[in-house]
Order: structure tokens, then sequence, then C-alpha cells
């Protein structure tokens, strides 16, 4: 089984993961938000919300807020907020213990394309927004974002001979537009917007003093032995030159549908 199939590794990278991730995903979970007007009076569901990037945003709008994911390691990160409007469950994506039809909206940033099945967690979502409501959902594009994308990149570039990571088969399979729109309307969604989201992810220089705190999460960095891993030390800091940042441009694709 992949480790993203696991909730072991999810408990166990939930601090970094809001520590490295969630600052940089919450720009594309405004992006989402940006795309459906929400309400006091709005019910939101957030599917695999890991450390809710999007479940914490959409509340500061005074909607009412549920945060689900597999990982009680990753929900316990939203629960500590303790805002009143943000309700948390684990919960299985692909077989949601909810009603039909019981919110005004059902995101999903870079969830749902980590599941084992899922078509069933889009289904799954299209089930529970009501009908008039809204599924969003976001998924990168196939060679990943961030600190991912730039390790399979300099992989490629200094090991060719060697394979890199295994993305999600979502990931791949929706990273045409036309695809991902089709596989919405599968779902039971209805005309698909879609759209292209990029941000920087402004990968500082400093941090490469504790690498594997950087890329610890990623088997393109746990792979390799240490003389590899210096090697991709050494790399990353001749794109970057002289500056203390190094941008890395990260693409997603955020498609909006009506039930």
């Amino acid at each position: 089984m992949p480790e993203f199939e696991s909730t072991d590794h999810w408990d166990a990278a939930a601090q970094h993961y809001e520590k490295t991730a969630h600052p940089f995903t919450v720009r594309y979970a405004e992006a989402a938000l940006a795309r459906v007007a929400l309400t006091p009076d709005s019910r939101v569901l957030d599917v695999a919300a890991g450390t809710g990037a999007l479940a914490l945003t959409a509340a500061q709008t005074g909607a009412q807020v549920l945060a689900t994911d597999f990982s009680p390691g990753m929900v316990a990160r939203i629960a500590a907020v303790g805002l009143p409007n943000v309700e948390t469950q684990v919960m299985d994506g692909q077989a949601l213990a909810l009603e039909d039809g019981k919110f005004d909206a059902v995101f999903s940033i870079f969830g749902v394309i980590m599941f084992p099945d899922w078509r069933k967690g889009l289904s799954e979502m299209a089930r529970v927004t009501r009908s008039g409501g809204y599924g969003v959902v976001a998924t990168w594009q196939d060679r990943g974002a961030a600190t991912f994308l730039l390790l399979g990149q300099i992989r490629r570039k200094l090991f060719p001979r060697r394979d890199g990571m295994t993305m999600p088969d979502a990931i791949k399979a929706l990273s045409d537009l036309h695809d991902f729109a089709r596989e919405l309307i599968a779902a039971g969604y209805l005309d698909p917007q879609i759209e292209h989201v990029t941000h920087d992810y402004e990968l500082e220089i400093s941090t490469l003093a504790e690498p594997d705190t950087l890329f610890g999460m990623s088997p393109d960095w746990t792979s390799l032995n240490d003389a590899e891993k210096a090697a991709v030390i050494a790399e990353v800091r001749e794109m970057a030159g002289e500056h203390e940042i190094l941008p890395i441009p990260s693409t997603a694709l955020i498609a909006v549908a009506q039930r």
C-alpha cells in the first residue's frame, strides 16, 4: 500500500504538514472559496481536510463547516483551533457517514485525489451535495507541486535511470481538463468549470540545513542514499544561485460544478 493511503503516515506527518504544506495549500483553498459564495447560513463540508486549509478559511465567512479526514492526527490539528462554527469528524471520504443532499458546498482540496477509490470519493461528494449546491475539487497536475515537484525534476536530471515517486492514480487521470470534467459529470455533478491556478512555493535555501525536515515526506527523498542526497542539495543551491528563496511554480486545477 502506498504511504499516502495509510492513516499512520498522515497521523505521523500531521504536525510537519501543518507547518510546511498548510501555508501553501491555503492559497489554493482561498482560490477555491473565491469561486463559491458562502454566507453564515451555508453548510459546508471539507472532505479529506488535512489540517484544515479549506475548512478554517471557509469558517471566516461564518458558514457552518464540517471538516472530515480519515487521519485522527489531521482532524486533531483542526479541532485544536477551537472555532465554534467548525465541527470535525474522523471519516472515510470513500464512504461518508452523512445524509444525502445535506450540504450547500462540498470541497476537497488535494484530498479526494489521494484516495484508492477516488471515483467513489467524487460520487460521495456529489451524493451529499444538495440540489443546486456546489462541489469543488482541486488537484495537482501530473508532476505534483512544491518540493515534490522540485525533487522529481532534479531526480530526472541527476538519476535519469531511477524510477521516481509514483503519483496517485487520480492526479494522472484528472490532469487533462476534459477528463476531469467527464469524471465530475460521471460522479453526479453538472457543468464543471475548471481553471488553472498557479502559485510559487517559496523554498527558503536556509532550510536545506535540515533537508530531512524539508523533504522528509517524499519517497523521492527517502529512497536516496547520503551521496545522492548531497547531490540533490547541491543542485538546489545551484538553481538558487545567490538568492535566499527559490520559487517553485506549482499549478493546480480547480473545478467547480453544480449538483
